[in-house]
């Protein structure tokens, strides 16, 4: 069904059932106020009829209203065409109803006859009140579902924001990596072809990686960590015994899930500017486990260097992690790099992501 069509059905339901409660009121206040009046069929086809005539009334009020597109004006603008409208209204669907009493039901004279001037002026004022009461329900519930269509309209504009920006940031990580991968390949063509053509297999495979996680936000830390071994043994290639690493990574972390390639990025940068420009090398830990509340992922990665950030430009890979970190969880993840306060001659990344992990995962953990 529609939400039109959910809209009109529940229009239409308020409708019957007000108009109807406001009837059955007039029945009770004249067996509580009047009890000399005898309830028949007189009184109550008198109610159907006012109960008739204040639906169609209200509902061509409604259509009028939309028809003339009063809801585009202004509050001052449009209180006093409403005031007006109901005015008119209620002096109409009296005197209809009035022609409807005396042609139609024809009540005996022991009712009282038809009502004078005074009383026809009481009826048109409290017909008047009741309906701007209508109105003001009615209007107050429009404008509701035009603030929450409204709200609606804005959460996924921002969520479409939210992803293309996702989506540019990843874009910005795999040419990023490409670039240097090429890079590194090339520097061995000439030097040794064998080794060059087994980092262009793993080249290949870390592509694919990147291909098929491009759409996700988030994957399994065992994913991730399966293309940080082949970024290590792509390097390990070349910087050869320069390069020492060693992941310690906790079983109960594996299942957490995390952005792709930001360990990829961590590990990348600690090689590119840590270990690299060095002679004589140095190593690289990845240690990846949960906080003690275990309501955290917390990762490290420390590598021998210096940290030397330039003034106001951190890095593309570094940035790029922060962008994403703040795009998908805001403030509930941290994340810093500098030196490492514990060793010398030590750069430290450090990591912590809100716990996530897949619906398939905690499964497997309830039924163990």
């Amino acid at each position: 069904m529609s939400p039109s069509v959910r809209r009109q059905r529940l229009y239409w339901t308020i409708q019957v059932v007000g108009w109807l409660l406001y009837a059955g009121l007039g029945l009770l206040l004249i067996s509580l106020f009047a009890p000399k009046v005898q309830i028949g069929a007189p009184i109550i086809a008198i109610q159907v009829a006012m109960l008739g005539v204040l639906l169609l009334t209200s509902h061509a009020l409604r259509a009028y209203w939309r028809w003339r597109g009063w809801w585009q004006r202004s509050a001052g603008g449009l209180l006093w065409r409403l005031l007006l409208a109901n005015a008119v209204a209620a002096l109409a669907s009296q005197l209809v109803l009035g022609c409807i009493i005396a042609f139609i039901i024809r009540p005996p004279a022991s009712l009282g006859g038809l009502a004078g001037s005074g009383q026809f002026v009481g009826y048109v004022l409290q017909t008047y009140f009741v309906l701007c009461l209508w109105t003001a329900c009615y209007v107050g519930l429009h404008y509701l579902g035009r603030y929450q269509q409204a709200e609606v309209a804005k959460w996924q504009l921002q969520a479409a924001a939210r992803e293309a920006e996702m989506r540019t940031l990843q874009a910005q990580l795999n040419p990023h990596f490409l670039f240097n991968g090429l890079n590194n390949i090339r520097a061995l063509v000439m030097e040794d072809p064998a080794r060059a053509r087994l980092m262009m297999t793993h080249l290949a495979e870390l592509l694919r990686y990147t291909m098929q996680r491009n759409g996700a936000e988030q994957v399994p830390l065992a994913t991730e960590l399966e293309i940080v071994e082949n970024y290590l043994q792509l390097e390990a290639l070349q910087l050869e015994e320069r390069l020492h690493y060693v992941l310690d990574v906790a079983p109960d972390a594996l299942p957490v899930l995390v952005p792709p390639m930001t360990l990829q990025l961590l590990v990348e940068n600690a090689i590119k500017h840590g270990l690299a420009p060095r002679p004589a090398g140095g190593s690289l830990s990845l240690t990846a486990h949960l906080d003690a509340a275990g309501t955290a992922l917390c990762v490290t990665v420390r590598n021998t260097g210096t940290y030397q950030p330039h003034p106001g430009h951190s890095g593309v890979g570094v940035r790029n992690v922060q962008e994403r970190l703040a795009l998908l969880f805001g403030p509930a993840a941290h994340f810093r790099i500098g030196p490492d306060p514990q060793q010398p001659d030590t750069v430290l990344a450090e990591l912590s992501l809100p716990l996530t992990i897949p619906q398939s995962s905690l499964h497997e953990r309830a039924a163990y």
